[in-house]
């Protein structure tokens, strides 16, 4: 399996997943240009990919499938509740709602070699969700915008062999930051984002022996930096109680704004 990140942030999000015969995209909220730039640097095209997986609707996670769909007929997989907020207020532009697929959280999705299993998260969307990967011998998967984990979602990632964790900002740099209150309060409760913090915490609970990458991913450009997220996550995996350092992993932090490096797994 391969897996890059086209672009991860608050900005705009879009990370590629797949192998030699199946395609995917993990959201669409960049420019169709980035798209394409980002797909031919592993060669391939927007034409080639087999479907779309949305996690919710929010604009730095959809704004650029509208223009994708209407250059290329790719289906798209999301949860009924995403689909029908996507589609509600026109924020898509005219698209042929026939692409529009309902997925249902914990149900697993055949697409030719590929295993998709959405499972919900904790975020102020209609209905959204993450989503785990496998081929049948290699096991990845995407958790970004989430409040808040519980032992329901760390048991959703155990024995991975490659993970993206979201670690959105730090909190110091967000409460002392220039957003405004209620969004400050929306980011930080339990339906908002991870801080670097949590989000060690949460990998920490999931690392073993055979996981090959971990990524940090979703990263606030305004409320973060990426050598604060990883350094802050190292300090967490350090001081928890299982028997693995940070040391023992490969951990990155995927670009917001350019195309990541490749995996393989």
């Amino acid at each position: 399996m391969r897996f890059l990140s086209i672009s991860s942030g608050s900005s705009g999000n879009c990370i590629y997943v797949g192998n030699d015969t199946e395609h995917f995209l993990i959201d669409d909220g960049i420019p169709g240009k980035r798209v394409r730039e980002g797909l031919s640097s592993i060669g391939l095209a927007p034409e080639d990919l087999t479907g779309i997986l949305i996690t919710h609707e929010h604009a730095d996670h959809i704004k650029g499938l509208g223009v994708l769909l209407r250059k290329c007929e790719v289906p798209v997989y999301a949860t009924a509740g995403t689909i029908e907020s996507m589609l509600a207020d026109g924020r898509l532009g005219r698209v042929n709602e026939e692409l529009f697929h309902p997925i249902e959280n914990d149900q697993d999705l055949e697409l030719g070699s590929m295993q998709i299993h959405p499972f919900s998260v904790p975020h102020d969307a209609a209905d959204p969700v993450a989503y785990r990967l496998s081929d049948g011998k290699r096991k990845l998967a995407v958790v970004t915008d989430l409040g808040e984990y519980d032992e329901r979602i760390t048991g959703e990632l155990k024995d991975l062999d490659m993970v993206m964790v979201e670690a959105n900002h730090d909190i110091r740099m967000l409460e002392l930051g220039p957003y405004p209150y209620p969004l400050k309060t929306r980011i930080l409760g339990s339906r908002g984002h991870l801080c670097n913090e949590t989000a060690g915490q949460l990998i920490s609970k999931i690392l073993h022996d055979g996981i090959r990458h971990i990524v940090l991913g979703h990263l606030s450009k305004e409320n973060n930096y990426p050598l604060l997220a990883e350094e802050t996550v190292r300090l967490e995996i350090d001081g928890s109680d299982n028997v693995y350092k940070a040391s023992d992993f490969p951990l990155d932090v995927a670009p917001r704004d350019i195309c990541g490096k490749v995996y393989e797994i």
